[in-house]
């Protein structure tokens, strides 16, 4: 993306109808660290890199309890998401105090949303650089929601936002019908999968991710780092097991030399090979 005169305020909009700001916002979501989500029934799971900028310091966090039964994972601008979520966390008290219930999950998405939306009507705002995804449960069930720059939010299966999201986006819309009955630990090892094609090859480790687990009659909680990283060895054990255990290839006897034995030396040599799966 490149400055032009259409991106100095929020509420200009170019010739071909887009708001640059907007689009802005949505890139600095892209070029977060990544966040990824996935329900079932029962459970909602967030995961989330969240790598220190040096060695010296220690890493942002990504993920935020909302409520016992909502939470949240950001990719974007930390400092805009640890706002968003205290807005969350107002709007559930007050909703709490009020009529002695949990704020249902579907309606504080939408006063978020709406929220987000302002900020792209206003000259005098700027969009919330920050993307959300929401973890909830309510008396529907398990819900899971992105909520966009732009005051767009989307209910998921899974889904997952970020740098490099689209890795452990193609995972899990492989594996997404599965997650519908699946228990809160396999949720968990499905994400630690997911989570761990946003490295490119790095090694995956607790020290650098964060997992999250919410269900029924299971407050919103963070998991320790002890037991990230016994999910993290158990599936790395599963994947060294069949290569172990694979049987050396029986030898085979040499071909006949073409022309020798079946008197069919005229025929092509690969006549009876199938061709070769693309």
């Amino acid at each position: 993306m490149f400055r032009n005169q259409y991106d100095t305020d929020v509420t200009t909009w170019s010739p071909a109808g887009r708001l640059f700001q907007v689009e802005y916002a949505m890139e600095a979501v892209k070029q977060g660290s990544a966040a990824i989500g996935l329900r079932s029934k029962t459970h909602v799971v967030l995961a989330c890199v969240n790598k220190a900028n040096s060695e010296l310091s220690s890493h942002q966090k990504k993920i935020f309890k909302v409520d016992d039964h909502i939470g949240v994972a950001i990719a974007g601008l930390t400092a805009d998401g640890r706002v968003l979520s205290r807005y969350m966390r107002s709007e559930c008290t007050n909703y709490k105090f009020t009529y002695e219930s949990p704020l249902p999950v579907g309606r504080l998405v939408v006063q978020l949303a709406d929220k987000a939306q302002v900020c792209t009507q206003r000259s005098w705002k700027r969009p919330y650089g920050v993307g959300l995804l929401v973890a909830g449960l309510d008396e529907s069930g398990a819900h899971l929601y992105y909520n966009c720059p732009s005051g767009n939010y989307f209910e998921y299966q899974a889904f997952a936002i970020g740098s490099r999201s689209q890795a452990a986006k193609t995972y899990l819309e492989r594996k997404f019908e599965t997650f519908t009955g699946a228990s809160s630990d396999d949720l968990i090892k499905d994400s630690l999968f997911a989570l761990r094609e946003t490295l490119q090859g790095e090694k995956l480790s607790s020290s650098i991710c964060t997992v999250a687990v919410l269900g029924v009659g299971e407050a919103f909680k963070t998991l320790d780092q002890t037991t990230i990283q016994s999910f993290i060895d158990a599936f790395e054990i599963v994947e060294e097991e069949p290569v172990a255990e694979q049987d050396p290839a029986p030898e085979e006897a040499p071909a006949p030399l073409a022309g020798q034995g079946d008197g069919q030396g005229d025929a092509p040599a690969d006549a009876d090979v199938a061709p070769m799966d693309i």
